[in-house]
Formats: C-alpha cells, sequence, structure tokens
C-alpha cells in the first residue's frame, strides 16, 4: 500500500463533498446496517451509541466528510485518528476486522448514490478508506504494543472481580474492581476509561466505556456508573451485579488525560456523572508534590444526584493549591449551602472568568453535550486557545461546534 495517496484519487474523493454533505448520514446507516448483518461483527461495537438518533450513525458521517474536506492536509485529522484509534483498542478490533468495515461502506454508497457512484468514485473511495485504514491499524499496533509490554499490562478481556460495591448517589454506584489472577493491573492515564463486555440474556455480549474514577494503583481500578432509565449494562451493574461479580474488562485506553508533569494551573470542569474522570484526575493531583493551582468546578442537580462530594472536599482540605465548587441548579430541601454546595444556579463562562485563572489554565471538561457545547465554544469565545480546552464526551463527539 502506498504511504500516499494518488492526486486523482485525491481530486475524486474532493468532488464527492457535496454528495456527503446531502446523504452522508444515509450512506452511514446504510453501511452499520449492512455490518451489523453480521452478529459476530456487531458484537465489535458498543451498541448504546447507535440508539439515541443514531448518533453513532451521524458522527461517522462527519467523519467521513471531514476525511473528504481535509483530504489535502490530514495532518488536521490527528486528534480524531487518534481518538478511534484508542476506541478501537478498547474494543478489540484487529486488522482483520477492517475489510468487513470497506466492503459495507463501498456497498451503502453505491446503495445510497445509485448510477452517481461510478466505478471511479468507488475505486477513489476504497483506496481513500485503506489509506486511512493503515494509518488507523499501525497506530493500533503500537497502542496494543505498549499496553501488553506495561507492568501489569494485557490486550483483549481479563477477568476482574467487584471487590466493593458503593452507592454514591440516588443514581450513581461505584464499583472496585480486583483481577482475579491476583497480578498487578496497568497505571492508567488520569481520564482515561474502561471497555467492558457483558453479557445480557437473549441479547448476548454488550460492550460499553466507563470512566476509571480512582488514581492509578497499579491494583484496583474504580468506576463509578449512572443508572440510565433503559440503559441495559447500566441497570445490570445496578441492579444484578454484587461484590463477588466476576466482569470481562478491557484494559485502560482514551485521548483525554492529565498532562503527566502540568505546569500550568488546572481547571477541572464537569457536570452530573461527567464527574468520574475529574474525580481520578483530582484524586492523582492530590496524591502528587505538584504545586501547580488546581480548581475543580462541579454542576449537579441537587445533592440527592451529586456523588462523591464528600470524597472531593476532603481530598482540598489540607492541599492549599487545590480547591473545589459545587453548584447545584435545584437544591433539595435537605442541601446545606456551605456545606454540601457552594453556589445555585449554573455554572457560567463569566463565573469562571472571574474564579479561576481563565486566561492562563488548561481545562478539562466533561458532561453532556449541550454542557459540554456550552463550554467548548464559551471558552473558546473568551479567548481560550482550543489546545487548552481538553474534553471527554460519553458517546461520539457529534455536534458539539455546532
Amino acid at each position: 500500500m502506498s504511504n500516499t495517496l494518488s492526486e486523482a484519487t485525491k481530486a475524486i474523493v474532493r468532488a464527492t463533498v457535496p454528495a456527503l454533505q446531502a446523504h452522508g448520514t444515509a450512506i452511514t446507516a446504510a453501511m452499520y446496517e449492512r455490518l451489523f448483518a453480521d452478529q459476530e461483527i456487531r458484537e465489535l461495537f458498543n451498541q448504546s451509541n447507535h440508539g439515541e438518533g443514531g448518533r453513532q450513525t451521524k458522527a461517522l458521517a462527519q467523519a467521513i466528510l471531514a476525511y473528504a474536506q481535509n483530504i489535502d492536509n490530514l495532518g488536521v485529522l490527528a486528534t480524531a485518528v487518534e481518538r478511534i484509534s484508542q476506541k478501537h483498542v478498547g474494543l478489540s478490533i484487529k486488522p482483520e476486522h477492517y475489510p468487513y468495515v470497506a466492503q459495507a461502506l463501498l456497498a451503502a454508497i453505491k446503495d445510497v448514490l445509485g448510477d452517481a457512484a461510478t466505478p471511479s468514485i468507488l475505486d477513489a473511495w476504497g483506496e481513500a478508506f485503506w489509506f486511512l485504514a493503515n494509518i488507523l491499524i499501525g497506530r493500533e499496533k503500537v497502542v496494543y504494543a505498549e499496553l501488553q509490554a506495561a507492568d501489569g499490562g494485557w490486550i483483549g478481556w481479563r477477568e476482574f472481580r467487584i471487590e466493593a460495591k458503593v452507592r454514591e448517589s440516588d443514581v450513581i454506584t461505584s464499583f472496585v474492581l480486583r483481577p482475579i489472577d491476583g497480578l498487578p493491573v496497568v497505571l492508567h492515564k488520569p481520564g482515561q476509561y474502561l471497555t467492558f463486555r457483558i453479557p445480557i440474556d437473549g441479547l448476548g455480549p454488550q460492550k460499553r466505556n466507563y470512566s476509571i474514577s480512582s488514581s492509578p494503583n497499579g491494583e484496583t481500578y474504580r468506576i463509578s456508573v449512572k443508572r440510565e432509565p433503559l440503559g441495559l449494562v447500566s441497570n445490570f451493574l445496578h441492579d444484578v451485579a454484587i461484590e463477588g461479580s466476576i466482569l470481562q474488562v478491557a484494559p485502560p485506553t482514551g485521548d483525554f488525560y492529565l498532562a503527566d508533569d502540568p505546569q500550568r494551573p488546572i481547571v477541572l470542569l464537569s457536570g452530573g456523572v461527567g464527574l468520574t474522570p475529574m474525580v481520578s484526575m483530582f484524586e492523582s493531583i492530590a496524591g502528587s508534590d505538584t504545586k501547580v493551582s488546581v480548581h475543580y468546578v462541579h454542576a449537579a442537580q441537587n445533592g440527592r444526584v451529586h456523588a462523591m462530594g464528600d470524597h472531593i472536599r476532603n481530598l482540598s482540605a489540607d492541599k492549599p493549591n487545590l480547591s473545589a465548587a459545587v453548584f447545584y441548579r435545584d437544591p433539595h430541601e435537605t442541601d446545606l449551602k456551605g456545606e454540601h454546595y457552594d453556589h445555585e444556579g449554573y455554572v457560567t463562562v463569566d463565573w469562571l472568568a472571574l474564579n479561576t485563572p481563565i486566561d492562563d489554565a488548561d481545562f478539562y471538561l466533561c458532561g453532556p453535550k449541550p454542557f459540554l457545547a456550552a463550554f467548548v465554544n464559551g471558552l473558546a469565545d473568551a479567548g481560550v486557545a482550543a489546545d487548552m480546552i481538553h474534553y471527554e464526551f460519553f458517546g461520539p463527539a457529534d455536534g458539539l461546534n455546532a
């Protein structure tokens, strides 16, 4: 395979941009329909991302469009390539799976565009697909090798026992996981997630990602899971899994994580269950000798759903460089201002500008899509540089810049 795309192929791909803008979502929907007709391939993916209005279908359509639009400058897609590669490693996707995607994608282009999908267009997109696929395969090979070589590392599925199950709020429960082989676990980067393969009766194995909510310790991981009303796996974990239950777990992955040796002030900003990677970061910083200032700002509806508030307050109590502020949108009558929360209402960019070092800090964000969209865009509008805004989104991060 050539390490460059031919000019003829790039010209054809560029020419398909209008068709992708008009029909991209239909193409990716048709692609997934073909791909998931194979049960083995279907089980490779996190099916929760294929509900909720077709989030993954839309996200993939946007990714393909971005690829076509930037075919002459693929360096701008480096962040997307890393994010996809990390997700693929978590899902245990291997080189032998890529031909299934190629076949489904090209067939979907033909299905949707009909006679407009000429042999030259299909050939060009076949070349373009495999060019990008080989970039991903190469990066994934490196990530797999690093995980396998690391102390406590592994690839594929490893069995962990639920050592402790702790109710953190009305909707969030934590699970402490220890490998049943008794061996060490790889030190995750604070902010990364674990991928789980959990059998559900009548539906087969379901894959889900959950952020690690503990600092690295080499022995266990903790995840903190919100019960979703229609969540197959979250309800299984809350209602069926018990202390002693065995779960299949892939190694920690993800491109959202705290810098190893932070030199600038840090602002951690989370909404709802988006606190999980932030707790990992805050714990890690509290246990280190860093002197940089760290401001943790969390938004929740009220104390009934707010998890791990006491834990965060205890971590920052004797650390002069650490501070925490909690916003409750609708405090419950039992919530005490100054004890359970600090501010009523919503976090705003204006508040951040007055109360955090907005001009100098690295911002780490995690929360629901509207929360992220408001702050990713709001911080940029306030003059925060793009390379100082880092965010994690639970699911396909489509449309945050809309």
